[in-house]
């Protein structure tokens, strides 16, 4: 399979719409019709919600930002600092987001005395699990975070990507990426509907954390680095900091079961 296809949509002027960006506000457009919902299926004032989707985008993209900044290339960012602010020449992280989400929803949270940090992280990452779907399509649209050469029958040639041999099939790693993180979007989602009033704060989010984090583990086993120091490493940098998250996923569903055992709910 070749791909070739343009990551810009259309240009009026010096102004062009990529489909990365329409991909990455969609995120938000569909997560905060989501969480209108699920706010309202809860009584939650719609205002909060407001004020978590400020939260939210601001968490996500300082926490992406500065993730892709000093977890793949300090050196070059520490020497121009004024880099990290020019979101518009790429580079985003992953890890960097899901920490930044965490500082973001801790804060929310604090002045929220109906919805402790666990309740309302249970029900932002359906949402985030989603926004991963939309993020790694416009990582395909844009060619990049691209897989290792491969023989298999669905290998794809990106001939925009930025690699020596752009014509050689490789492993569409965002494609199994985006189709991982929308089955979890499912998952998570189908389990708050039908279980919400059964699980204790915190299960839906140590199973997000495990799911999405285990595969993404496994997954950077079949793609390329994403920065030069990576070369020769036995994991690489996605895959060690994926560590942390999918134990600290097994600790939350621990915890929840037992509460949930102590509670005899």
């Amino acid at each position: 399979m070749i791909w070739d296809v343009s990551p810009d949509i259309f240009s009026i002027g010096p102004i062009t719409i990529r489909w990365y960006g329409l991909l990455f506000a969609s995120s938000f457009i569909v997560g905060f019709y989501i969480m209108q919902k699920i706010f309202a299926l809860e009584s939650k004032k719609e205002n909060d919600l407001n004020d978590l989707v400020w939260y939210m985008i601001l968490g996500t993209v300082i926490g992406a930002r500065l993730g892709h900044c000093f977890f793949y290339n300090p050196e070059y960012y520490l020497s121009n600092p004024i880099k990290i602010l020019m979101v518009w020449e790429g580079g985003l992280a992953s890890h960097g987001a899901a920490i930044g989400i965490l500082i973001a929803v801790y804060l929310y949270s604090k002045k929220k005395k109906d919805q402790t940090y666990l309740w309302v992280l249970d029900r932002v990452v359906i949402t985030v699990a989603l926004a991963g779907f939309f993020i790694r399509m416009g990582n395909l649209f844009n060619s990049e975070i691209i897989g290792k050469p491969s023989d298999l029958p669905w290998a794809v040639a990106f001939v925009n990507a930025d690699v020596p041999d752009p014509m050689v099939p490789r492993h569409p790693a965002q494609f199994y990426e985006a189709l991982a993180y929308l089955m979890i979007f499912v998952l998570l989602i189908m389990i708050y509907r039908k279980r919400k009033q059964d699980l204790n704060d915190g299960f839906i989010f140590g199973l997000f954390l495990f799911l999405v984090f285990t595969f993404r583990f496994f997954v950077e086993f079949i793609k390329e680095d994403q920065s030069a120091f990576e070369a020769g490493m036995i994991l690489n940098m996605g895959q060690i900091l994926s560590i942390p998250l999918i134990l600290g996923g097994i600790v939350l569903i621990i915890y929840s079961f037992r509460k949930q055992k102590q509670t005899g709910n």
